[in-house]
C-alpha cells in the first residue's frame, strides 16, 4: 500500500527542545535510547532528531525531537516577511517553558492520503488548518518531500491535539530509514475541555480511533514499550496556546 492508499493514520509525535542536544538527552533518560540524526527545515529554520516508534496499532510512526535552528533562519513568505515557524514554536511562553523544565511532547503529526480534502474538511467545521505548503530535506538516501498545513500564525489548535496534517510526496518516509529502536507506541488518549469537538474534528479528516474524553485540563498520555520496560508520558498543555 503506498501513502497516498493507505488511510489517515498517526504519523510522528513532536517533541520540542531548547537545543537537540537536550532533546537527545531527554530521549535518552526518558525512553532508554538514543534518536538518529534527521535534517534541517529551511521554511522554518529548525532541525531535528528521530526515532523509531512504529508498532502494530501505529505504523510507520516516529517520534521527532525538534529545535530552533541556530544556522537559519525561516524561508521569507509570499509577503517577503520571516515565516512564522511551525508547532508554535515562536510563542514566548512554550519557549520559555521547555527552556525552564526541558523537552516537552507538544504536538502530533498525522498523515493523509489528500490533504487538501482534509483541509476542507476541518474548514467546514470552522476549523482552519492553515496553508497547505510544499516542504523537503536532504537526507543521505535522497530528498525527503511532503506537503503540510501550517497557519500563517504558526499556530496549533485545540491546545496541540488537534494534529498538523501531512501528505507525503512518492513512496519514502522517514521511517524507511530508521533502524528499529526497541520503543513501540502503544496506546495514546486525549484530554480536552472540548473533547466532543476534538474527536469530532478528527474523524473528519478520517481519524476515527482517535480516543479522548473530556478533562479540565487539556493533555495527553502516551504510553511505550521500551528496552526499559513500559514508560508513559503524560503531558500538561495547559500552558500552551
Amino acid at each position: 500500500m503506498t501513502e497516498t492508499e493507505a488511510p489517515p493514520a498517526l504519523d510522528h509525535l513532536v517533541v520540542m527542545a531548547t537545543t537537540l542536544e537536550e532533546g537527545a538527552a531527554w530521549c535518552q533518560a526518558t525512553l532508554g535510547v538514543a534518536p538518529q540524526p534527521g535534517g534541517r527545515h529551511a521554511l522554518f529554520g529548525t532541525h531535528n532528531l528521530l526515532l523509531n516508534i512504529s508498532s502494530a496499532r501505529y505504523p510507520r510512526s516516529y517520534l521527532e525531537i525538534i529545535a530552533l535552528d541556530p544556522a537559519a533562519q525561516p524561508a521569507p513568505d509570499a509577503r517577503g516577511q520571516p515565516r512564522t515557524r511551525w508547532f508554535d514554536m515562536d510563542d514566548p511562553a512554550l519557549r520559555a517553558r521547555v527552556r525552564t523544565q526541558g523537552p516537552q511532547l507538544t504536538h502530533w503529526v498525522a498523515r493523509v492520503p489528500d490533504l487538501d480534502a482534509a483541509v476542507t474538511a476541518l474548514a467546514t467545521r470552522g476549523l482552519d488548518r492553515g496553508d497547505v505548503l510544499a516542504a523537503s530535506r536532504a537526507t543521505p538516501q535522497g530528498e525527503l518531500r511532503w506537503k503540510i498545513a501550517v497557519r500563517p500564525d504558526g499556530q496549533r489548535l485545540f491546545d496541540g491535539l488537534l494534529p498538523t496534517l501531512i501528505e507525503w510526496s512518492g513512496h519514502r518516509h522517514p521511517t524507511d530509514d530508521l533502524p528499529d529502536s526497541g520503543v513501540a507506541m502503544r496506546q495514546s488518549v486525549m484530554t480536552h475541555p472540548r473533547a466532543a469537538q476534538l474527536l469530532d474534528a478528527c474523524a473528519a479528516i478520517g481519524l476515527a480511533r482517535a480516543s479522548g474524553h473530556t478533562g479540565a485540563v487539556p493533555g495527553s498520555r502516551m504510553r511505550f514499550d521500551t528496552p526499559r520496560g513500559a514508560v508513559t508520558i503524560d503531558t500538561d498543555l495547559r500552558l500552551f496556546r
